[in-house]
Parts: C-alpha cells; sequence; structure tokens
C-alpha cells in the first residue's frame, strides 16, 4: 500500500494534501510544505558546472490552501558564477508564495575555513515535545518527526532534530535541500515566546542561507525568537546535520493579540 504524500501530482500540477497542514487553520499549508515542493522545482531547473544553492527566500503572501495548486521556476539571470532563480506557488491562478534563489560557484579558498563547529546532541538523544493545536493530521505531526534536546514548543530558545516521515512528493525520495527548507521554517514556532492561546506569530518570510549541502535525514534548528516593542518579531535559527553546521535560517514574524 502506497504512503500518503504531502503533495500529489495531478494534471500538471498538484494538489496539496492534508499533511501539508499547518498550526493555525487546516485548510491552510504549513510554510514549510511549499518551501519544499518550490525547492524541488528550483532544483530542477539548468545550473553550470560548480554552482551551488547559496541563499532561498520565500515571501508568503497569502495563506497557501490546502488543495490544487501549481508552480512555477525559471533561471532570470544565467551565468557561469551566479544565477538567480524565481519561483511561485499559485491557487486558483492567485500568486501565494513566491521564492528567489541564488546558486553560486562552489569556494575555492585552498581548504576549510568554516570554523566547522559539532552539532548539538543527536536525534538518538532527544525526545518528544508536546505539539500545541488540535486537528490531526497535520504537517507537523504527521510528516516530520521531532526530538527535542534543549527546551520545548513555546518556551523560548530551543533546539531539535526534524525528520520529513512521508514523501513531499509521491514516489520520490526527498533531497537534502527540500529536507533542510521543510525544517527551517519551524523556527518561529519551536523558540515561540508568547502563549499561542493569546497571540499570533506567523512568519511573513522564510530565508535560507546554505553553507554547505545537508547529509543524511535529519536537520537539527537551534532557534530564538526576538519581539522588538513596536518593532517586529525576527526568528533566527543555527541549521545542523549529524556532522555540523549546514546554514543559517531567518523569519520575520506578523504579531498581534488574537482579541
Amino acid at each position: 500500500m502506497s504512503v500518503q504524500p504531502v503533495f500529489e501530482v495531478l494534471d500538471g500540477g498538484f494538489v496539496a494534501t492534508e499533511l501539508a497542514s499547518g498550526p493555525w487553520d487546516p485548510s491552510a499549508q504549513i510554510g514549510g510544505a511549499p518551501a519544499a515542493l518550490i525547492m524541488r522545482a528550483f532544483e530542477r531547473l539548468p545550473a553550470s558546472q560548480g554552482l551551488c544553492l547559496a541563499r532561498v527566500t520565500y515571501e508568503f503572501m497569502r495563506p497557501a490552501p490546502v488543495g490544487p495548486l501549481n508552480v512555477h521556476a525559471e533561471v532570470t539571470r544565467p551565468g557561469r558564477r551566479v544565477q538567480l532563480l524565481d519561483g511561485s506557488m499559485l491557487a486558483g491562478g492567485i500568486e501565494v508564495v513566491r521564492a528567489r534563489a541564488l546558486r553560486v560557484g562552489a569556494a575555492d579558498s585552498g581548504g576549510d575555513h568554516s570554523g566547522e563547529t559539532s552539532p548539538p546532541p543527536g536525534p538518538d538523544q532527544g525526545r518528544a515535545g508536546e505539539l500545541p493545536g488540535l486537528h490531526r493530521p497535520r504537517f507537523a505531526t504527521d510528516a516530520v518527526e521531532i526530538r527535542f534536546v534543549a527546551g520545548g514548543f513555546g518556551g523560548g530558545p530551543a533546539t531539535a532534530w526534524f525528520r520529513l516521515t512521508r514523501p513531499l512528493v509521491a514516489d520520490e525520495e526527498p533531497t537534502p535541500l527540500q529536507r533542510l527548507v521543510a525544517a527551517s521554517d519551524f523556527g518561529a514556532g519551536l523558540s515561540a515566546t508568547l502563549p499561542r492561546e493569546e497571540f499570533l506569530f506567523i512568519n511573513a518570510d522564510l530565508t535560507v542561507y546554505v553553507e554547505r549541502e545537508p547529509v543524511g535525514e535529519w536537520i537539527c534548528l537551534e532557534s530564538q525568537t526576538r519581539i522588538a516593542a513596536g518593532g517586529t518579531g525576527v526568528t533566527e535559527s543555527v541549521l545542523y546535520d549529524e556532522r555540523g553546521r549546514v546554514g543559517r535560517a531567518t523569519q520575520a514574524l506578523f504579531v498581534a493579540p488574537r482579541h
């Protein structure tokens, strides 16, 4: 029996299944689901030899619905050393997510100058955390496995490992970059500083810098959220695989009382 994916392929487009849904509304996708599907489209675009994906930014224009949608991606600035890619997700002909990715030539610096840091304790040392929200199924509980090694949801700074447990698209193994961006969107919820029952804190964007392509199924986020009085909320996450650091993610938050 086949395993339900996060997205089904249909008539040249896709259908977001209920496994794509987020914590706020069962009819709307969590950001990591469209981020991973657009990454899939970016990875299928031609690249000059030796180029690596260095950065991707997603702007969540409107709630991305659970249901039919289309994804478009193109190379908008070709080049042998630098490429720009643009992508979007549309529902009913309306753009709901916009994305831009940057590819650059692989670093040639005569050695490793990353100051490589060891990852946090591994997923085998983690524990399941209680997830806020009531509806099931959803992305965070039924398409992803989460193991905390520090903190917990809604308790401020926290560190946790994330692993996709369902195919992103039927009969396909998620790529390392698809796994990375799917996990990176969890930073704001992971390190929330306000009670979910009283406040909305929804990320309006997601930017991921990729220092190297991750290895393996598990991605770790070491996340912290700051909310400036009269300013904005920003979440920063350092990203790891089981070998060490792989990048950084940032999110700008819309923060408001529920009532």
